[in-house]
């Protein structure tokens, strides 16, 4: 029998979340056709020959750019089992179901899956899921703990068709990407993974990280992303990991995802990181306002953040920080604060442009909305955007957010130094204050960079990503 993976946009990366079920589906006995519809056409005869169909759902702009994908899907094959999979998958569930989706799963759907795929082997319509809940592992309370397989990333495009990282002295690397855990520890307000995950993380065998960085090695990666919403959940586990990567592959470098507290906290492995190949960590700061950190229950302090780039610097790792720059608490003064923050840290070429133009993304299920002051602060849920929208009550900031908006557009291909600039004097001109003058460090090591900017908690609409 034979089974259909669809992915529409995963951040520029070959999806780990078609090649991993695909591992367990093709383990199962069944045929799978995977298509990423940021790279490629769906065609018809792949819909109309499968059983099963899965949808992944990674992200909010995936999760919009599917719907059109999942009602052709279900006009064009009208038997098959439709199943929604992934982070957002849940939250959607009755958007989803009102497009045809049967099945609608979230954290460790790869065993659920199996279970479908051998209903449909045996006839039968409703399977009794390992989850219990729903038929949807999107409720459960507790993750299970799966046994992962490599993996298969058979019939994916190739690696060199996906986002790349550019190096300081202008050359790229082809980037693969893989998952050495997933969920997290912790229980941020603003996060995707919350809702799905309740504070569970479950990791991904070394032996299984292991092969998998040696397929993608030997498919033509020169640079590993992992794409472990935090990476130090696990500290042990995690070294264990890029101990082994820079072991067998000691000329291919790897970035990750790390939060400000557990940088802070194991202060101790950052020298390990950069010794092991690490070209740079990411790290959600999100504000430096410590009222709006409070808000979202990030865990750490404006004074965390400041220490953190100090000890990432003295240590030689490249701190990337990501920002929720415009939220509903925004003052113009606190956006000047913001951009003035980044160039006096002298981490101006270490944040991608559009960092400085991301706006909160509120969608069904978020934690924020837990808050009462934060429900009186926005409108209805929007089935058009599956977001809860808002409007600043300050109108400059509204339209301080479209300008910072359409120059990062614009200058897309501009320096980061130089759009920094024209955003940091837009932003002084609309608060009424000047801009600092400060005369910058002297010149530092270019930052590594993957061509795909990296997203939290917002995203790009899905009018400005292209599907071929």
């Amino acid at each position: 029998m034979r089974a259909l993976l669809i992915s529409t946009y995963d951040l520029g990366r070959q999806p780990v979340g078609l090649a991993s079920p695909a591992a367990w589906l093709r383990n199962a006995g069944w045929d799978v056709d995977c298509v990423d519809l940021a790279k490629d056409r769906l065609r018809e005869a792949s819909v109309s020959g499968a059983s099963l169909i899965g949808v992944h759902l990674p992200m909010h702009t995936a999760t919009r750019l599917a719907g059109p994908i999942i009602e052709k899907a279900r006009r064009l094959n009208a038997s098959a089992r439709l199943c929604a999979y992934g982070l957002y998958a849940p939250p959607n569930e009755s958007w989803l179901r009102s497009l045809g989706v049967d099945e609608v799963l979230g954290g460790e759907f790869e065993g659920d899956l199996v279970d479908i795929a051998r209903a449909i082997a045996n006839g039968v319509r409703r399977p009794d899921l390992r989850s219990g809940v729903k038929h949807s592992s999107a409720t459960a309370k507790t993750i299970p703990r799966l046994q992962f397989l490599v993996p298969d990333r058979s019939g994916l495009p190739p690696l060199s068709r996906y986002a790349t990282l550019h190096m300081p002295d202008g050359t790229r690397k082809v980037v693969g990407s893989t998952d050495a855990s997933r969920g997290c520890k912790h229980l941020c307000r603003h996060c995707p993974v919350v809702p799905i995950y309740q504070g569970q993380f479950r990791v991904v065998s070394p032996d299984v990280v292991a092969a998998d960085i040696d397929a993608l090695v030997a498919a033509g990666a020169q640079h590993i992303t992992f794409g472990d919403p935090d990476f130090f959940n696990g500290p042990t586990h995690a070294m264990r990991i890029i101990t082994a990567l820079h072991a067998a592959h000691p000329s291919v470098s790897y970035d990750v995802t790390i939060k400000i507290e557990h940088l802070l906290q194991h202060r101790l492995l950052l020298p390990r990181l950069m010794e092991s190949g690490c070209a740079f960590v990411t790290s959600a700061v999100e504000s430096i306002d410590d009222c709006v950190l409070g808000i979202l229950d990030k865990g750490h302090t404006r004074a965390d953040f400041i220490e953190a780039v100090a000890l990432c610097r003295d240590a030689g790792v490249a701190l990337v920080p990501t920002f929720v720059a415009f939220h509903p608490w925004l003052t113009l003064d606190d956006y000047c604060d913001l951009v003035d923050t980044i160039e006096a840290l002298d981490v101006v070429e270490h944040v991608a442009p559009i960092q400085l133009a991301i706006r909160l993304l509120v969608p069904e299920g978020s934690r924020l909305l837990e808050l009462e002051d934060f429900r009186q602060r926005i409108g209805r849920f929007d089935p058009a955007t599956l977001t809860y929208r808002w409007s600043h009550a300050d109108p400059r900031v509204e339209e301080l957010h479209r300008d910072v908006t359409t120059l990062v557009g614009v200058r897309l291909n501009s320096g980061r130094a130089a759009i920094f600039d024209e955003i940091s004097t837009l932003a002084h001109e609309r608060a009424g204050t000047p801009r600092p003058s400060r005369p910058r460090a002297g010149p530092r090591a270019g930052v590594p960079y993957l061509s795909e900017p990296w997203y939290c908690c917002a995203e790009p609409n899905p009018e400005q990503v292209s599907l071929v």
